[in-house]
């Protein structure tokens, strides 16, 4: 997708919040892939929103609504992610954050047929938090220091390591998306950095062995290239799946003890 039509879907999906939530929107923030080194072919818009006060029930379907018709995965439209914090949730900081509203393709079917989603625990905000931190990407309000505390690295490793049990459910339904996160975690808590997934690949596949880094090559690969739906997995490679993934939550146990 070109940056023509990724800054469409942004502005239109500022332009939503701004217009659902009205005078409780402090500001709004880019994260994510576009702020850490550049949008690659299938990542999200990752919009961070942080607001006065909860939002209520008719403003969370209004943003459903919204997103539903913005957000995609075809090779024109891009999937957006929108997270909205309260910012007494998250300033002062503590852990694990409370998150207000998420909205992802992933909850696409769930969101288009249920209730729209309410507040609840988010530890993957420290991540959010500290990117748009980091980035400094603002799209409407005050630069984010004036809404945003800094996370501490020992949140931002429980962060991390919160997603392990999920990307393990998701290893043979979501393998290139698995094992590059498993490979960003491994890299966050080594280096206390956050790194695009692709850059945090190419960090991890220097510190395999042989036998392991033809897996995760191949995912680094086919991120930069290609679609979710374009993509493709050999037999052998399929094989090398799990063990790979045991190796590196092996290393990950090491930094941070989490099972």
């Amino acid at each position: 997708m070109n940056a023509g039509g990724a800054a469409d879907q942004l502005a239109r999906t500022v332009a939503l919040v701004r217009g659902v939530v009205g005078p409780g929107l402090l500001g709004t923030y880019l994260h994510g892939s576009a702020v850490l080194g550049g949008l690659a072919p299938a990542s999200d818009l990752d919009v961070l929103a942080v607001t006065r006060r909860s939002l209520d029930a008719g403003q969370r379907r209004a943003l459903v609504d919204g997103l539903l018709g913005i957000s995609g995965l075809t090779p024109t439209v891009r999937p957006v992610e929108l997270t909205v914090v309260v910012r007494s949730e998250v300033r002062p900081w503590r852990f694990p954050p409370t998150g207000d509203f998420l909205f992802g393709e992933w909850l696409r079917e769930d969101l288009r047929t249920g209730a729209p989603p309410g507040p609840g625990p988010m530890p993957d905000l420290a991540l959010a938090v500290t990117v748009a931190l980091t980035g400094g990407r603002t799209l409407t309000g005050p630069p984010p220091a004036e809404l945003l505390d800094p996370v501490p690295p020992a949140d931002l490793a429980r962060a991390s390591v919160a997603a392990l049990p999920g990307l393990l459910a998701d290893l043979d339904a979501d393998t290139r998306n698995a094992l590059l996160t498993l490979a960003r975690v491994w890299t966050t808590l080594a280096t206390g950095a956050i790194r695009t997934k692709d850059a945090a690949a190419d960090w991890a596949v220097a510190r395999l062995p042989g036998q392991h880094r033809p897996v995760l090559e191949h995912a680094r690969d086919l991120y930069r290239t290609c679609h979710y739906q374009d993509e493709t997995w050999s037999t052998e490679l399929r094989s090398l799946v799990r063990p790979h993934a045991e190796h590196v939550l092996a290393r990950i146990d090491r930094l941070h003890p989490w099972r």
